[in-house]
C-alpha cells in the first residue's frame, strides 16, 4: 500500500461513520489495552490498521479535551481530526519518553491553540461572568453536570485551558505549563482564577459552596 493510499485510508477513517468493523475494533481495543505498545511499533512502520486501533483507543479522550478547550462541537471535531492526522505524520518522533496518551494530548492542545490564534473571535471570547444571566438550575445529576460544563465553557480562555488540563485531565502544573507554553506559576494562578470564577457562577445558579 502506497503512502498516499494509506493517507486516504486514514482520512476516511477519521471522517467515517460507525460500521460493523468499527464496532469490532472498539471492542478489541477495550479487551486489548496491553497491545498499545505493539500497535505503536506497527503504526510507526506505516501500518494504518495498527494506527486505527490506536485511534479507537484514544479518540474519546482527545475529543473530550478539544471540546472542553474550544467549547464548540464543530471546532472540537476539526481539532480532533487534525490532531490524529498530525499524530500519524509525526509518529516516527514518538520515542516513549512519556505515555502515548500524553503525547497525543500535547498535539491536540497545540491544534486547539493554533486554531484559536488564527480566529479573531476566539481572542475576544472572554465573557464578563458576573454579568451573565443564567437559566435556573434544574434538579438531577445530569442537569448538574451540564450546568458545570457550561460554567467551565464560560471561563476566560487561559483559565479554562489550565482548568481542563489540570483539574479535569490531571496533568501537573509543570506538564500543563509545558503544553500551553506558560510558566508553572502562571498555571497555578490561572487555576486559582478558574476555581474562583466557577464558584461565582455556580453560586449564581443556586449551588452552595
Amino acid at each position: 500500500m502506497s503512502l498516499d493510499t494509506e493517507k486516504r485510508h486514514l482520512a476516511a477513517l477519521l471522517t467515517a461513520e460507525s460500521s460493523d468493523y468499527s464496532r469490532h475494533m472498539a471492542t478489541a481495543v477495550t479487551e486489548s489495552l496491553t497491545d498499545e505498545a505493539a500497535w505503536i511499533k506497527r503504526a510507526q512502520c506505516s501500518d494504518s490498521s495498527a494506527f486505527e486501533a490506536l485511534y479507537r483507543l484514544h479518540i474519546d479522550k482527545v475529543y473530550g479535551l478539544c471540546l472542553r478547550m474550544t467549547g464548540n462541537v464543530a471546532e472540537a471535531e476539526d481539532c480532533t481530526q487534525e490532531a490524529f492526522i498530525q499524530a500519524w505524520n509525526q509518529l516516527s518522533k514518538f520515542r516513549g519518553d512519556s505515555a502515548f496518551s500524553t503525547w497525543l494530548h500535547r498535539i491536540a492542545v497545540n491544534c486547539v491553540l493554533g486554531r484559536m490564534r488564527k480566529a479573531i473571535r476566539e481572542r475576544e471570547r472572554i465573557l464578563a461572568v458576573a454579568e451573565n444571566t443564567l437559566e435556573p438550575v434544574a434538579t438531577g445529576d445530569d442537569d448538574d453536570l451540564r450546568d458545570l460544563s457550561e460554567a467551565v465553557g464560560r471561563l476566560p480562555e487561559g483559565a479554562r485551558h489550565v482548568f481542563v488540563l489540570n483539574a479535569v485531565y490531571g496533568y501537573s502544573h509543570d506538564e500543563t505549563a509545558e503544553m500551553l507554553g506558560i510558566a508553572a506559576g502562571t498555571s497555578k494562578a490561572q487555576l486559582h482564577r478558574a476555581k474562583r470564577l466557577l464558584a461565582q457562577q455556580l453560586k449564581q445558579q443556586g449551588f452552595e459552596a
